[in-house]
């Protein structure tokens, strides 16, 4: 993976350097992370790494494109390495939790803006919300236990 991360800042040309392939690393592994989680995780593998070299990283490889920074309404910015296509999340309401989800395919009128006021689009985002599997199983098991000790 290293030397995919080294292509990836080469092809940039951003200089290789440690913190940028721990972040690069840290976000393969942890998709939607937010800074906290980001410094968390490069900390544990190199504590010397301080907080303001790791927010520097994550904006330099944002401007890059090697890096999506994602914020959902009323969230907390996100991290992802998924840059090479124009997908979506789901976000839960209860939890925060993120997924990434395919585009559509075939006829998607959303994506599509009735009038683009003269801009050149080239990206639609759509962020789906609702409730995820964990959360859904933890409401209906609440609601069974007081139904249950009625």
């Amino acid at each position: 993976m290293t030397s995919e991360f080294v292509a990836q800042l080469r092809a940039v040309s951003l200089r290789v350097t440690q913190p940028r392939l721990a972040v690069l690393t840290a976000l393969r592994g942890h998709p939607h992370v937010d800074t906290q989680q980001v410094i968390e995780l490069v900390r544990a593998e190199h504590p010397a790494v301080s907080h303001q070299t790791i927010y520097d990283v994550l904006e330099a490889l944002t401007a890059a494109g090697l890096v999506r920074r994602i914020q959902p309404a009323g969230a907390n910015a996100r991290y992802e390495s998924r840059v090479d296509d124009n997908h979506h999340h789901v976000v839960c309401r209860s939890c925060g939790a993120i997924a990434d989800v395919d585009c559509a395919v075939g006829h998607t009128p959303c994506l599509t803006a009735s009038d683009d006021h003269g801009y050149v689009i080239d990206e639609a985002e759509v962020v789906f919300w609702g409730t995820c599997p964990d959360c859904t199983a933890a409401t209906q098991s609440r609601t069974a236990s007081s139904e249950g000790s009625r």
